[in-house]
């Protein structure tokens, strides 16, 4: 199953190297194009270069000739001749040298289409034209009629001749035009046109032979039998590979006790037993996997270099591995200055925030006091100095991060930021209002308040919200740009100086008299626990309604967190003090006027011998 494997994978991973060649012919396509252009270019160059040097030449010669001609008996004549061809000479090894530079530089820019027969190493370039072919198109011809060549059950390699023309020399072989060398391909080697050509001759007669005899079928019975004994190997490499870790996991399951004892922090049990050797197990396996990927990706190289026509293919697989390795690692050196600087900034940061954390904690525990700063404003104002200094450190070092000055770095940080603003404009707009009410102290933890409509005991604020608990044990969550936006009651802050003052209201009947109804409601409330003995309470008669007199009773508590229980008890205690006086409260909805029905006081609060008046009715007679 591991020699099926491999076989498998091997031929899925060549045909994929396969499709990427054929996805890259048109990227070659358009690149060969790009090239042609610029070999013409250049060739039209080199020929104005070498024209000039041919005309430099011939005038050169004209001097030299007329130098000859000359009698001994005219010195004159013959000094200025001497002198002006002392100076050409000159100026032409001047011209000769930047010539040869020029040639020097567009060949180092111009490589020229190479010639690959057969998928293997680069026979010779092609560098300019022939007729209406372009360069490219001249070396993909030669490429196909080598091809021809090598399947040839007859071929003779001396048939391969050099033979001249008018104005080119061809390499044939019979009547078979190889390849031909112009003036121009001479022009760019800087060598004789029929020393190119012999050169080209002899490359092309051992690459077919080359060909043939990889092609035989000796040699490929070799390469299948090398691919075996590789694929063989890398099967042993898996196999021990896997027995490897195998026996591992069988070790530390033996052992188990011995190296793992679990992970505590404090008392709390980060990782028992039994979640180490999971963790370890999943690393395990990774490494394992890592390393048969390892082994299998360096034995592509050699199953690929095997056979002449995959052997491009073997190449590429190193390049690709070695090229990122390099590039990564001369970035990572690259980018040292700027790590470094970013170190710098962050651990200046951080010493920063941590004196920003100790005077905060002294301000907060009152060993550090400051003139009109209280302190419960230390702690949120250090969390807001914390977070301008990051977002400081943030602006400085992001010019220093990798890849910060690219289009599409700088896309996504603006994307991002516009985002982060949208979606977090009601957070922004509570922490804004978190820093208000800090500065505001319309309250603290502990007290009670009413913000809106809810009632409770402030048990959390921070930036964002504040949480309150109701006498219910509800714990209910306000924004707090909605605690900004509204009014807020605070029933703790006065309570232990001023006193809280706590009312409620009844009605009584205007039969009943105002002084009697005070002493009873006062007698209730003093008679009320939680309520504040030095302050007396007092009444008020709020309104004269149609049927009864609203008399409001209100009484001082230091005790803001018993609200509700002051409230009932002290209800219970006026109930009480009008039935035993045999009153009746009063509401707007009862009529007083009654005859003939009970009345509303508890029958314990009336006499034994109490009896309902009875109906009064009134006869006239017409």
């Amino acid at each position: 199953m591991k020699i099926v494997f491999t076989l498998y994978f091997t031929t899925i991973l060549t045909g994929w190297a396969l499709l990427c060649n054929a996805q890259n012919d048109s990227s070659k396509a358009t690149r060969d194009s790009l090239t042609d252009s610029q070999l013409i270019l250049t060739t039209r160059l080199l020929r104005e270069s070498d024209s000039l040097q041919k005309a430099d030449n011939e005038q050169k010669k004209q001097l030299q000739q007329q130098l000859l001609l000359i009698t001994n008996d005219n010195d004159n004549r013959k000094k200025e001749l001497q002198q002006k061809l002392s100076a050409f000479e000159q100026a032409d090894s001047l011209k000769k040298a930047a010539a040869r530079q020029r040639i020097i530089q567009l060949k180092a820019t111009n490589k020229g289409i190479p010639v690959v027969p057969f998928h293997r190493d680069t026979l010779f370039y092609i560098y300019n034209k022939l007729g209406p072919l372009h360069p490219s198109d001249r070396a993909a011809n030669i490429d196909h009629k080598l091809a021809q060549l090598a399947d040839d059950p007859f071929f003779v390699p001396d048939s391969i001749k050099v033979i001249p023309n008018e104005n080119n020399i061809d390499v044939t072989y019979n009547e078979l035009v190889l390849l031909s060398v112009t003036d121009d391909d001479a022009l760019w080697l800087d060598h004789d046109k029929a020393e190119v050509a012999q050169q080209y001759a002899a490359a092309v007669r051992k690459a077919i032979l080359q060909e043939k005899e990889d092609s035989s079928l000796q040699n490929v019975l070799i390469r299948i039998g090398w691919l075996l004994l590789i694929i063989v190997v890398f099967s042993a490499i898996v196999y021990g590979i896997n027995r490897l870790f195998k026996r591992l996991r069988k070790r530390i399951v033996r052992e188990k006790d011995r190296y793992f004892k679990g992970v505590k922090v404090k008392d709390y049990a980060l990782l028992n037993q039994q979640k180490q050797i999971g963790i370890v197990f999943n690393i395990l396996r990774v490494v394992r996997i890592v390393a048969i990927l390892l082994v299998f990706y360096i034995t592509l190289p050699f199953v690929f270099s095997i056979f002449p026509w995959t052997k491009g293919i073997a190449d590429k697989l190193i390049n690709w591995t070695l090229s990122p390795i390099k590039s990564i690692l001369l970035s990572f050196l690259h980018y040292l200055p700027k790590l470094l600087t970013i170190i710098v900034i962050y651990f200046v940061t951080r010493y920063l925030v941590k004196l920003v954390n100790y005077l905060a904690e002294e301000v907060a525990a009152g060993n550090l006091s400051i003139k009109g700063f209280y302190a419960d404003w230390a702690r949120p104002t250090g969390s807001g100095i914390k977070f301008l200094l990051y977002a400081f450190m943030f602006v400085v070092i992001f010019p220093y991060l990798p890849g910060s000055d690219s289009k599409i770095f700088q896309g996504v940080s603006v994307f991002l930021g516009i985002l982060f603003s949208l979606g977090s404009s009601s957070a922004i707009s509570n922490v804004i209002a978190g820093f208000v009410i800090t500065y505001m102290r319309p309250f603290k933890i502990g007290d009670r308040v009413k913000i809106g409509e809810i009632t409770g005991d402030v048990i959390e604020k921070n930036l964002l919200v504040t949480r309150l608990r109701t006498i219910k044990n509800e714990e209910i969550t306000v924004p707090n740009a909605s605690i900004l936006s509204g009014h807020t009651i605070n029933f703790t802050t006065s309570s232990k100086d001023l006193g809280l003052i706590l009312h409620t209201t009844v009605t009584i009947g205007y039969e009943v008299p105002w002084k009697k109804v005070h002493e009873m409601l006062i007698k209730a409330a003093i008679d009320t626990d939680g309520v504040m003995k030095d302050k007396p309470p007092f009444v008020l008669q709020t309104s004269l309604d149609d049927f009864a007199i609203a008399y409001e009773i209100n009484v001082y508590t230091d005790h803001s967190h018993k609200m509700a229980v002051i409230y009932s008890d002290l209800h219970r205690h006026i109930i009480d003090e009008f039935n035993a006086a045999g009153i009746e409260i009063m509401s707007p909805h009862f009529i007083a006027h009654r005859d003939g029905n009970m009345t509303t006081v508890p029958a314990e609060y009336l006499p034994e011998n109490y009896q309902a008046p009875a109906t009064k009715l009134k006869m006239e007679k017409d």
